[in-house]
């Protein structure tokens, strides 16, 4: 089997978020790899280990698209177990929205199955970006590639033919049951399973995996089809978010409840 895992470099969550240019974007600098990935990537190497790992011929490559930071985050896949790795490295990316980054990677994806002359098995993705948090790219991934979709899935399991794959999706009040046949694309969630933490001997080992770098036109993409011209939505206007102001502290004389009740209700939160 082949399983591609997308993941995104991303602002650390603790540094301030800034918009700059015109249209505004995210202001990308130093980064982390987004955390949900991680999750999408051990689900990855729990189910190629469960099936007999690299000596059955299985095999982990992660994706990413973006500016050279961007290769920090398939360091840290490759760090964490990944086999390979893929950067879509170009300028005329910058902008790009959720529907041109799925564009982008869904054209890697082929790319990746043509050079092994077989389809890609498997898709897994987290539930969302932790910057953008828009959960937007794996459906319009799953729907490029022609592949069933089963997003916010909290547990996974082949069958044993490997022909297919059931998940669970936990809701407010139920657990779904979801099989699906292979190839397909899978969200996960952070229920999903504990990221594994790398070792010194993974580390050391992932500087020798191979990386390989395309641009928009070895996909067969062109400077129209991506960034903020390929983009259906655009930023107009951005302004920092104010200051947060002091709350009201109400000293209980005998009507707290009564107050606190009358605060819940004039904010709609009950």
């Amino acid at each position: 089997m082949t399983l591609v895992v997308p993941v995104k470099h991303v602002p650390d969550a603790q540094g301030e978020r800034v918009l700059t240019g015109d249209p505004p974007v995210l202001e990308r600098g130093p980064g982390i790899l987004s955390e949900l990935d991680e999750y999408a990537l051990e689900a990855a190497l729990q189910l190629v280990e469960a099936s007999g790992g690299a000596e059955a011929g299985h095999r982990v490559l992660a994706l990413t698209m973006g500016p050279a930071d961007a290769a920090a985050a398939l360091k840290r896949a490759l760090q964490l177990g990944a086999d390979a790795g893929v950067h879509v490295l170009d300028d005329a990316l910058a902008g790009s929205d959720a529907w041109v980054t799925a564009r982008v990677l869904a054209a890697a994806v082929e790319r990746i199955a043509a050079e092994e002359s077989r389809p890609v098995d498997l898709v897994l993705t987290g539930m969302a970006s932790t910057d953008g948090e828009t959960s937007l790219v794996p459906g319009q991934l799953a729907e490029r590639l022609g592949l069933a979709h089963v997003g916010f899935a909290s547990s996974l399991a082949l069958a044993e033919d490997g022909a297919s794959l059931t998940a669970a999706r936990h809701t407010g009040t139920e657990v779904l049951e979801l099989v699906a046949q292979l190839p397909a694309l899978v969200a996960v969630t952070d229920r999903a399973n504990t990221p594994r933490y790398p070792n010194f001997k993974a580390i050391m080992a992932a500087k020798k995996k191979p990386v390989s770098t395309w641009s928009a036109a070895d996909l067969g993409l062109g400077p129209g089809d991506v960034g903020l011209a390929g983009s259906l939505t655009r930023v107009l206007e951005a302004v920092p978010r104010p200051p947060r102001t002091a709350g009201e502290v109400v000293v209980d004389e005998g009507e707290g409840g009564i107050r606190l009740a009358e605060f819940l209700v004039a904010q709609k939160l009950v």
